[in-house]
Parts: C-alpha cells; structure tokens; sequence
C-alpha cells in the first residue's frame, strides 16, 4: 500500500532529492548559501536565455554553412557546363572547316562558334552575358611527334589543324556575411579540323 503523505513514495531511494521551488531549504542551510541561492525561478530564467543565444549562434553557423554549400554546389554545376560548352564549341569549329559545304555556318569564325556557345541553354543557372568564348586555329608541325603553333588567323581553319575553344565564365558568389564577389572558371577543349 503507498503512503499518500507527498513525497513519501520516494523517501526511502537513494540518490533521490526532491526539488521544490516553492519552499525555502530550511534550517539545515548555511547562512552563506542563503545569500547565494537565487530566488525562486530566477534561475531556470537566466538559462532558458542563455540556451536562446547559444540556439542563435549555433543557428548563424549553420545556416551559413548550409547556403555555402548550395553556392558551391550550383559553382560546381556551372562549371560541368562551362566544361561542356568547350567541348561543344571545339565540336562545332571541327566539323566546319574551310572543306565544310554541307552544313551552316562552314569556315566558322570566332564570333560564329561564341554565338553558337552563348544560344545553349544554361539551365538557369549561369547566364550567357558572364560567357566569354575564345578561339585558337593551331597548325601542326611536320615532325614527329607532332607539336601545335597558334595561327592567328581563320586561314589555319583547315582539315588537319586544330581548334582551340576556350571558355571563360564568371560566375557570382554569394556567401552570408561577406562581400560579393566573383569566382573566374575557365575550361579549353582542343580537336582536329575533319571537315
């Protein structure tokens, strides 16, 4: 049978201590401890707002680290494309070469092949004004092995050469808490003129 005085459930466990704010301690208290002991509640008051700050730092750090993560994961995407648009743009000068006849665009210069870089869909993230193509006719050697000079004009366009698209972007970065700023990528993609 419990003893329904409160508090008497627990009497008899060791360890256990019952805690009430509503009562003093007693006469067992020291007087020096009665001058330390905070009033009833002030206490539990002063930690719930210290939890609220830690919570607000804890929060601040977070949440900068979890934006700066998208921000570098879209840089990353932009850069697979800004990869990709080399490749492409290196794709479309090799296939028309000063020989080319059967498609648009043969003999392609370099306003052509950035024209043609700056109409690819970027989905959504890189805009095509940040995109600067540029183009590299190089003639090779009639050694062995074979080494690449620039030509600097449209003339080395010819099947047996290469091309070189290089293409630059400068995409946004923005982080909490700092300065705008710009991070430059760039990717170069070299082929042979077929055509």
């Amino acid at each position: 049978m419990i003893d329904p005085k409160p508090g008497s459930l627990w009497k008899g466990m060791p360890g256990f201590r019952r805690f009430d704010n509503s009562r003093s301690r007693g006469p067992r208290q020291k007087a020096d401890d009665r001058k330390e002991a905070p009033q009833n509640g002030l206490r539990m008051v002063c930690e719930r707002g210290q939890a609220t700050v830690e919570m607000a730092l804890a929060s601040m750090i977070m949440l900068s680290m979890f934006i700066g993560i998208i921000e570098m994961a879209l840089a990353l995407y932009t850069y697979n494309f800004i990869s990709e648009a080399a490749r492409e743009g290196a794709r479309y000068a090799m296939v028309r070469g000063s020989s080319c006849t059967s498609l648009t665009n043969c003999g392609a210069t370099p306003a052509q092949i950035q024209t043609y870089l700056q109409s690819l869909s970027l989905g959504g993230t890189a805009s095509a004004t940040n995109m600067t193509v540029s183009t590299t006719w190089l003639s090779a050697s009639t050694t062995i092995p074979t080494t690449w000079t620039s030509c600097g004009t449209t003339e080395c366009n010819a099947p047996g050469n290469a091309v070189q698209v290089r293409v630059t972007y400068a995409f946004p970065l923005t982080l909490p808490w700092l300065a705008k700023t710009t991070l430059n990528m760039s990717s170069t993609s070299q082929m042979v003129i077929t055509n």
